[in-house]
């Protein structure tokens, strides 16, 4: 029979509880943590800046194609106006005997009265100062020029008010013996940089006719938007207020990154409002020349529509990317430039409404 231990002799010997080690990391768990941790962040890194690569390049290949569209709607906006003479017909108006210059300013208004039925005129590949009025052109592009009234109204809400001396234009409606009832073409219209010379009425013949900004504006490619940036842009210069030579003319620029600029007319040879032939020089088209009769100046008073090229390209380089190919822009080939520049071509037919129009009138 075993004895009974007293309470404090079982105290002591009960097992005693030894303090848990704490447990560390090895010098090799170590390194090989270190060295997965720098493999996360190296892979995360490239990745970012893969990210940021393509989103750049994403935000060139955006603005190259906006500035494409954009300038081919300036563009198409301004020609599908072109001949817009309000309620008067152009054609009734005498050729000038040689092509229109495009630089002539308000202080010779009898030149440009004789230009207006000359609508839309181009200038295929030109120099480098093929007119006088604008500057830095890139050569081998198109320059073109419209002619026109503005749509507004003078004094209309949201109408560009007339600068002073700027050509303004009228056209009569009433049909008075000393307007349309004359019989006299000088007296159906009225061109002129005083508005106190525009005296024509309203078919009432009692209310003055409305009067209208005259649009004489330049299309072109520059080889610079801003002093020599590099950046080729498409530009217009407008004619404005009074004085005379380049100063006379207003120069904006409209979309950078326009390259070149392209134009191939559509000549309506049967009269009926539709072109049945495409061609950059309608001045030169079968074989025209100076001493023939008509006079060639005659052959842009065929044109009823225009195929718009533009070579847009990316403002800023594509690394790693070389441009090797050449572009097609209607008649004309772009050689490829061999840089670091993403281009796109852009295209659309556009159709000169006023003259079509007209044309299929008796």
């Amino acid at each position: 029979m075993n004895p009974v231990l007293p309470m404090k002799a079982r105290r002591m010997h009960a097992p005693t509880r030894r303090p848990r080690r704490s447990a560390g990391m090895t010098l090799v768990e170590l390194m090989v943590g270190i060295t997965i941790g720098m493999l996360i962040v190296a892979a995360m890194a490239i990745l970012f800046a893969n990210n940021s690569r393509t989103r750049a390049e994403t935000e060139r290949s955006s603005q190259k194609i906006e500035n494409g569209r954009y300038a081919l709607d300036v563009i198409s906006a301004d020609l599908q106006h072109a001949g817009f003479f309000g309620e008067f017909d152009p054609r009734s108006i005498a050729l000038p005997a040689a092509t229109p210059d495009p630089c002539v300013t308000a202080s010779d208004m009898a030149t440009l009265r004789s230009a207006m039925p000359v609508y839309a005129q181009g200038f295929d590949s030109v120099g480098a100062s093929t007119l006088a009025c604008i500057n830095d052109v890139k050569p081998g592009t198109d320059v073109f020029v419209v002619r026109r009234a503005a749509n507004c109204v003078d004094g209309s809400a949201g109408c560009t008010n007339l600068a002073t001396g700027a050509p303004a234009f009228q056209a009569s409606s009433c049909n008075d013996v000393s307007e349309l009832g004359s019989g006299v073409v000088a007296n159906f219209y009225k061109l002129e940089n005083d508005v106190a010379a525009l005296t024509l009425h309203k078919r009432d013949c009692a209310a003055v006719a409305d009067i209208r900004r005259y649009l004489v504006r330049i299309y072109y490619v520059a080889n610079n938007d801003v002093g020599g940036d590099g950046i080729p842009t498409l530009k217009r210069s407008e004619l404005r207020g009074a004085g005379s030579g380049p100063s006379a003319f207003t120069t904006v620029s409209l979309v950078q990154g326009v390259e070149n600029l392209q134009v191939d007319w559509g000549m309506d040879t049967n009269n009926d409002g539709a072109p049945d032939t495409y061609t950059a020089s309608p001045e030169g088209f079968g074989g025209c020349n100076a001493t023939t009769s008509p006079t060639c100046v005659e052959r842009w008073t065929s044109v009823v529509s225009a195929k718009v090229h533009v070579l847009s390209r990316n403002l800023e380089r594509s690394p790693g990317h070389v441009d090797g190919k050449s572009y097609a822009l209607g008649t004309q080939t772009v050689a490829a430039a061999n840089d670091n520049y993403k281009r796109s071509v852009f295209q659309e037919l556009v159709r000169l409404q006023n003259p079509s129009v007209r044309r299929l009138l008796p």
